[in-house]
């Protein structure tokens, strides 16, 4: 398996417009981070958790030439809006998309031009087929793969676990019963939005706290706030827990 993080940052992305911040303005390139989201190869296949805003320059970056499946956590605008640069990823056959109930059906009320007829833009438009999922156990091309529940404040969302990775972002609660879905992990990524508390992510003290109780092999925080410098939170922190960047790759 291969993970790459396209993206690690909140939802302006950093640095922020307008902001003369320490972090906006550092020439570090870890600190440049665009909206979070994973791209995991496993099994000769290729999964996208999110589309971000920034997906087509993450893609270019990548050089991604192809998607087998997206899956999508919540349909915040930063997790969500850049579903239409799907569109090269599903000319030749229509990609498919797993989300909650919820969660799909607010993606077809919001981008009614992509599924609900008549479609007026021929060909110009991503050709997507929406596949709901409960939490819990599914599969992909024969690749098993868990939806994890977790509450991003009052939101219901979906984590992800493929394999022996989670991808935990934007939550602020695992809910007792989710616990039993993230035994054995090599991988934990979870969200760490800054040191000060925030009503629906994780500060960095509570996702270590989390990564005590779960007990992966290793950890890497993401979904970082421009009040996170890359340098300074990476000494910072404990044995087998490190900070996420935008490209960076595991091999597993």
């Amino acid at each position: 398996m291969r993970l790459t993080f396209l993206g690690t940052g909140t939802s302006h992305g950093i640095p922020v417009p307008g902001c003369h911040c320490p972090v906006c303005q550092s020439k570090n390139k870890k600190n440049k981070r665009t909206r979070s989201s994973l791209l995991v190869e496993e099994e000769g296949r290729t999964i996208l958790i999110d589309t971000t805003p920034e997906f087509r320059i993450q893609a270019l970056r990548e050089k991604l030439c192809s998607l087998d499946a997206v899956l999508y956590t919540h349909t915040h605008a930063d997790h969500l809006h850049g579903i239409d640069d799907l569109r090269p990823f599903s000319y030749e056959r229509t990609l498919p998309v797993y989300g909650s109930p919820q969660t799909l059906e607010e993606i077809a009320r919001r981008f009614p031009y992509i599924f609900a007829p008549p479609k007026l833009y021929g060909g110009g438009i991503p050709h997507l087929q929406l596949n709901p999922i409960e939490a819990g156990e599914f599969s992909i091309y024969g690749i098993p793969l868990t939806a994890i529940a977790l509450k991003h404040g009052e939101a219901d969302i979906y984590g992800y676990r493929i394999a022996n990775i989670a991808y935990l972002t934007d939550c602020s609660r695992i809910p007792e019963t989710s616990y039993a879905f993230l035994t054995g992990l090599e991988v934990l990524i979870i969200d760490a939005l800054r040191a000060e508390p925030h009503s629906t992510h994780f500060n960095i003290a509570q996702a270590l706290q989390e990564i005590r109780r779960i007990r992966p092999a290793r950890a890497y925080l993401t979904h970082f706030s421009h009040a996170v410098d890359h340098q300074t939170i990476k000494k910072e922190l404990p044995p087998g827990v490190a900070p996420s960047y935008d490209g960076l790759t595991l091999s597993l």
